[in-house]
Parts: structure tokens; sequence; C-alpha cells
């Protein structure tokens, strides 16, 4: 008897499912950052850590870079990301090697930037015995990370890596600790993946509501004198080109903090540069005296606002942020909305559009005034009467010649007001700084991290000779792997921006910030000499004449790191300025009262 087995079924033996591979907790480590995509981690291996340190050296996807410091390692990750947009990676050991890292995360808490940081900590059985190089990392780093992990099985690792890269990516980017102890790297355990990530209570809001989308493009079609206020969030949430095409539909003002240089054109006609302490007089007026703030991932902090009391007394609000807890934290928001910039910002303009269309805007008296202020407040300095180079001009002149494709990381400082001043940025990820925690140390191994990410880039580190002093060593790791940064050290022989305050608010007393690094005959240290130690082409540069070329000299050199000291004056100071605790209307008084407002206290 035949059978037609077009029309039986046959009987199939029921489909196997591989086993899955069995590797220890440390291979798993790096089997899980392979399939997740990571390319490029920062870090420094010791005891606690050493279990995944010996698979990572094996691996043909991950590389791994070795920093001096722990530090470094931490800052690198940030620059990678924020440069990127990818999640940076920072590795460290158990004890004094995981503290190391605590500045770092604490910065990338501050400027929402999404870093992984994977540390050893010591066996499960001894936790709590204060054994060797033990720190309850998980407990110090709780107030400064969306979220720490503390694994003791080996199996718990695959779970645990993946949702911390979904939560320090999604939602408001931030750092999220690892801490994996070791006799979980030990242990052997089945890999599974993907692994089943449960993160209850954690949904982040991406869609606005349209209701209040309908109020904000109303309050923007009707006001007088808005103006958009920019925050480091339109970049994490890569919308500048969203944003550029509001603010066109609009034509209303922009204003991009400190963390939003680049967010929007500076060549754009309707930026008015950066608000705050050492913003443009434009840029601080025009929030000041607004009717009507759409702030744009932003969260109103107090170098932006002064006194927060006084701040835009006539002023409403709307307050766009993906993180709920920013909204109506510092200034009342009249209309609230939680969500994805990137997409709040399409459905807004679509918004407006239509709601203008009913009732067209007429912003022409407020440009008026704002390009009245523009004419009449350039940014601008004075030169220097002592013989030494102007800060301004040199960092004017190295954002000139690099470029907008460039990259430029900056320390904390005088320095960094000057770069975030008088260098133009035209695009995102193109400025990176610690601007929430003012971190010294940051330009570096950021710059390191950023030319990681972006190697066809020209990347800078501007730091100021103070700063430079905390990370230098970071030069070695450059110089071995082959990363090619350009450093500047704005070398004023002091703690500048402290000397400032001092020479305003101290009746002149610079008590402990002179740093004996520039000036005379005595340089501790020598910087050129120590740039030349570490296998840098080191120069330095005391005349106007030879900066031009210096910085010619380190965009055509791709073969090593580049340090320039540029002997710069003590003397010359951060303006404008609207002094720590008192009312942005104190620019108004400085404006009617002093005719040289740009380089004088009042």
């Amino acid at each position: 008897m035949s059978i037609d087995s077009s029309t039986t079924a046959v009987p199939r033996p029921p489909a196997r499912t591989a086993p899955a591979p069995v590797m220890t907790g440390a291979q798993a480590v790096v089997r899980s950052l392979d399939l997740l995509g990571v390319t490029d981690v920062f870090g420094l291996p010791g005891g606690a850590i050493m279990p995944v340190y010996d698979p990572l050296m094996d691996d043909e996807h991950v590389r791994h870079i070795l920093v001096r410091h722990e530090q470094g390692a931490g800052h690198a990750a940030e620059g990678y990301a924020a440069a990127s947009g990818k999640v940076g990676v920072a590795i460290a050991t158990s004890g004094p090697g995981a503290t190391n890292l605590v500045t770092a995360i604490a910065d990338a808490y501050m400027d929402s930037v999404p870093l992984v940081c994977i540390t050893g900590q010591v066996f499960s059985t001894l936790m709590g015995t204060d054994a060797f190089q033990e720190a309850d990392i998980v407990g110090i780093t709780m107030p400064i990370t969306k979220h720490s992990f503390l694994v003791k099985s080996a199996d718990e690792i695959p779970g645990a890596i993946a949702a911390a890269f979904e939560i320090a990516s999604t939602g408001r980017p931030g750092p999220v600790l690892v801490d994996i102890t070791k006799d979980a790297q030990q242990a052997e355990a089945p890999f599974v993946w993907p692994p089943k990530v449960e993160l209850p209570g954690y949904r982040p809001v991406t869609k606005a509501h349209g209701k209040q989308i309908q109020a904000a493009a109303q309050l923007l079609a009707t006001a007088k004198k808005p103006v958009l206020y920019v925050g480091g969030g339109t970049i994490r949430a890569n919308a500048s080109a969203e944003l550029k095409v509001l603010a066109e539909a609009t034509g209303a003002p922009v204003v991009t903090t400190l963390m939003a240089r680049g967010a929007f054109p500076d060549s754009h006609e309707q930026h008015l540069g950066m608000p705050g302490m050492h913003g443009t007089v434009p840029a601080v007026l025009a929030l000041q005296e607004s009717d009507l703030i759409v702030s744009l991932g932003a969260r109103f902090d107090d170098r932006v606002t002064g006194k927060a009391a006084l701040f835009a007394p006539h002023a409403q609000v709307v307050h766009v942020d993906i993180d709920p807890a920013e909204i109506s934290k510092i200034r009342t928001a009249d209309v609230p909305i939680v969500g994805d910039l990137k997409e709040v910002l399409v459905d807004l303009d679509a918004a407006f559009r239509a709601a203008d269309a009913e009732n067209p805007h007429d912003y022409t008296e407020w440009w008026t005034y704002l390009n009245g202020l523009r004419e009449e407040f350039p940014l601008g300095y004075t030169p220097t009467t002592d013989g030494l180079l102007s800060p301004q001009y040199v960092i004017q002149r190295i954002g000139e010649m690099t470029g907008p494709e460039g990259v430029f990381a900056s320390g904390v400082g005088q320095h960094q007001m000057w770069a975030a001043q008088f260098i133009k940025y035209e695009r995102p990820n193109a400025w990176l700084n610690s601007g929430g925690a003012g971190t010294m140390g940051y330009a570096v191994p950021a710059a390191m991290g950023a030319k990681v990410a972006q190697p066809e880039r020209a990347v800078w580190a501007i730091d100021g000779d103070g700063c430079f002093q905390m990370t230098n060593q970071e030069l070695a790791t450059c110089v071995i792997n082959d990363i090619p940064i350009k450093v500047a050290i704005i070398n004023n022989s002091s703690l500048g921006m402290v000397r400032q305050w001092q020479t305003l608010f101290f009746d002149g007393r610079h008590s402990n910030t002179d740093l004996n690094t520039g000036h005379g005959t005595r340089r501790v240290p020598d910087f050129v000499k120590l740039a030349e130690a570490y296998g840098c082409l080191a120069i330095r540069v005391e005349k106007e004449d030879e900066i031009d070329a210096a910085i010619q000299l380190a965009l055509d050199t791709n073969d090593r790191p580049v340090v320039i000291d540029f002997v710069v004056s003590a003397d010359a100071m951060v303006w404008p300025m609207v002094p720590q605790g008192v009312s942005n209307s104190y620019v108004q008084y400085a404006r009617d009262h002093s005719p040289t407002f740009n380089e004088q206290e009042d």
C-alpha cells in the first residue's frame, strides 16, 4: 500500500533546542559586552576584577584601553558617550579602584551621560568583614546612579549587564553600576541570551500628552516675547534637527545652555548665544524679560536663573523633559510636558503651525529689542596689557582653525567659559564639558574617549594648568594606544576662576591660587618637558604671532598627541558675569550704568 505524502501528515520529532553554553561569570561579562555591540572599554585591572580580564585578553571584538587612573577611565567613557551617543563603559576593581570611579559617575549623573561601570567586588562570603579592598560601592553610588546592581551569582550576570545598558541609554540617560563579586566571576553557569530583563517600575514616558502639546502651541502662537530655552537634553535626545525645524517655524529667539552648545547652530540668525552667569547680554535679558519660556531639555540650573525667585518674573513656562522629576522642580511649569524631546518637538511643530494659521504670531517688536542688544553688547574681550597672551584669542583661533567638524573637550574654570563663548559650534556632540559637577581633570581623558569614538575628527582638550595636573597621566595612555589628541593648556599660572572671584569679591586677596606653572623662570612643572617625557609633541607659545603656527602644527600632527603650553595673562577675566545669588536683572542694571559692561564688574 502506498502513502500519499501530499495529504498525509508525517510526524516529525520535536525541535531540539541547543543547550545554553556553560561559561564562567567572567566569560559571561565579556560575552554580554560582545552581544551588546560594545567595541571599546576603558579600565584598570585589580584583584577583584582579575577574572574578567583573562577572557577579555582573548576577545576579538572589545578593545580594552588601559588607563593610568580609574577616574580617567570614567571620564574617557563619558567622552566616548558624549561624542558618539553610545553607552560608555568603564571597568575597575574593588575598593579604591571602584571609589576612584565615583567622581566620573557623579559627573555623568549630573550631565545625563549614558555610562555603565563594571566593578569587581570581594568574595560574597567576605562582604561586610572589612576584607582587603572591600568597599560598599553600591551604597556609595546609590545617590549618583540611575541604578546600581550587586551581582553574587554567575547566572545573574547577563541579565544585570543587559539591564544596565537598557537603563543607562533610555529615558533620561545616566550612569549605572554593576558590581560583581569575585566568586560570581569564577563560578560557572549556563549563558542565556537574550536574558529576560525585568525592570519593575522603570517605564520611561516617551509619548507626551496631546492636550499639553496643544496648550504649549497656543501659548507659543500668542506670545509676544517668547524664548526657546534649549538645554543639554536636546543633544542627549538627538533632537537638534527637530529643534531647528520648530525654531524656524516660530521665528522665536533661541538660547543654548552650557550643556547645549551646538544643539542649535551659532551661525543661525535666531541664536542669541549662551544664557546664565557668563552668558551673552542678549541671551540673559531675553530670558529675564520674556513673556514665555519654552524649556527644552533644560533644568533651570542656578547658573542660568541666578536667584530663582526673581528669574523671568513675567514669563509663563512650558517645560519639556523626559524626566518628570525635573518638571517644576525649580520653576513651576504652566504647561508641563513629559516625553521624549525628539517626538515632542515634531508634535509641537505641527500643533504650532495649526494654531498659527488661525492667529499668525508677530514677534517684530521683540526682535527689534533683541537685535538692539546684539548691536549694543557684542561678545568681546579686553586685550591684555602685561605682554602675555589673551586666552580668549588663543581659544578663538583654535576654534576657527579647527572648524566645526572638530571636537572640543574642556576642563572647568575660566578656560571652560571662554571655550563655550569664543568657539563657534555648528553641530551637536562637538562640545564636551563637565557642566553640572564642574569636575577639574575632565578634559584630557574625555578627549581621549572622544577620539576613540570619533577617530576621524580632530579632538582638542582645552585645559587649564590646574585641571591638566589632575589627569595628565592619561597622555601615556594616548601615546601607547595611538590616540592622537591635541591639548591646549591655557596656562595663567593660577586657579583662574577662583582667582577671578577673589579679585572681585575678596578684595584681591589671592589666597592659594598661584600655581607657579607658567610665568617667569620657575615652571613647576615645565609642561613642555612633562609632555615630552610622555612621548608627545610639545610646544610652548608666548607670543601672539606664534599662535597660528602652533595650532596648525598640532592639526597636522596625527602620529602622537600634541601638547601646547599657551602662556596667558593671569589678569584676564570671564565677562559678562552675573554674580552668584543675585537676580538676572543685575544685567539690566549693569547695562544701564556701565558703558563698558563686558569689561567691568558693574
